[in-house]
């Protein structure tokens, strides 16, 4: 037989303990790579009608169970509805550099859009979600990466000198817009994701982007609100955040109560440092660099790989996988070549993609 996905092996790995199977997990998967490995065209067809959306989340799905996936990873941005967004990707100039600016912005319009764009893509993914799995994610985006689609980080930083009472009603505001989304999602949604998550990278390869006191003091208490209100509806909740985020790795195990941890690159810290620093009381998924899969030999792929499953060898909870995604400029051949070595070396025989 085949391989036969259960995500009861992800929520296993994010409630810290050590999974029958260990399960891949992958943030983001490049759409080319999908479209190569199922041999179909689907990605223009998510904004489509109602019939084109479901075609794309069919195989949305069906690659990610020949892809031994035992959970569908998949997310919807609260920051691509936020109004005047753009500043963190696009590099807009900011929506909100001032007081005046802040008080015109319509604070309620991405909870009500996000419902108009997105609902259907959850309901969609509610009807064709393949037997066995159920879907990790949730609203993409936490309060860092949405502030900054509105107000830049540069000019965030400014605003913190400027105008301090501003800067603490942003991180507020961005707060309520998050969780009112969060709450609609969960109270609609929470039956089709096992795991939910966001990714909010708080940092680069040296330290925080913002200092550790304003995390702890802005974001922190905004992350509660929402990790809480997922801990009430009986899911497990995944953070992702690149950087070197070790000054508050404690507040979001004490304070916020994380159950696992998504992002790690070798040139910060090593793989076995984040397992056992936290593995005795959070899940790690992850754990092999992406430049490994980007330019390392098949051989180096595959001792990669060795490496990690003898790192999480009696550690808890993890999920294997890379330290961050698998982005457009990895071939779909060097993806087969690592994923198969995942499946390989936990234990799978005649890994096949059909």
């Amino acid at each position: 037989m085949g391989f036969v996905p259960d995500y009861h092996h992800i929520v296993d790995a994010a409630s810290n303990i050590p999974a029958k199977r260990v399960p891949t997990y992958e943030h983001l998967i490049d759409l080319r790579i999908m479209e190569d490995v199922l041999g179909v065209r689907f990605r223009e067809a998510k904004n489509g009608s109602l019939e084109d959306k479901r075609f794309y989340f069919k195989n949305y799905c069906e690659f990610q169970r020949r892809a031994g996936y035992d959970a569908v990873s998949f997310e919807d941005c609260i920051g691509d509805v936020m109004p005047g967004m753009g500043s963190l990707y696009k590099h807009k100039e900011p929506e909100i550099r001032n007081r005046a600016d802040f008080e015109r912005y319509d604070w309620t319009a991405a909870e009500k859009e996000y419902k108009k764009r997105f609902y259907t893509d959850y309901e969609i993914l509610r009807e064709v979600m393949p037997e066995g799995m159920k879907a990790i994610g949730g609203p993409g985006n936490g309060i860092f990466e949405c502030i900054q689609e509105i107000a830049g980080y540069e000019n965030l930083c400014y605003i913190k000198y400027d105008d301090p009472e501003l800067y603490a009603d942003l991180f507020r505001a961005v707060g309520n817009t998050n969780y009112n989304v969060w709450k609609g999602f969960i109270e609609n949604f929470s039956d089709v994701f096992c795991v939910m998550r966001f990714g909010d990278d708080l940092g680069y390869k040296c330290n925080t982007m913002i200092s550790a006191e304003d995390i702890r003091r802005h974001v922190v208490p905004q992350y509660k609100r929402i990790v809480d209100m997922v801990h009430a509806a009986g899911k497990k909740f995944l953070y992702h955040s690149c950087g070197a985020i070790m000054s508050v790795m404690e507040d979001m195990i004490g304070t916020v109560g994380i159950d696992a941890k998504h992002s790690n690159e070798d040139q910060i810290a090593p793989y076995r440092f984040w397992v056992e620093t936290y593995g005795d009381r959070i899940g790690n998924f992850g754990g092999i660099d992406t430049d490994i899969v980007c330019r390392g030999s098949e051989a180096d792929v595959r001792k990669a790989v060795e490496d990690v499953f003898d790192v999480i060898d009696g550690h808890g909870g993890a999920a294997v996988g890379t330290g961050n995604s698998i982005p457009s400029y990895i071939t779909t051949e060097r993806y087969l070549i690592f994923n198969k070595a995942i499946r390989e070396v936990r234990g799978e025989k005649n890994v096949c993609y059909v």
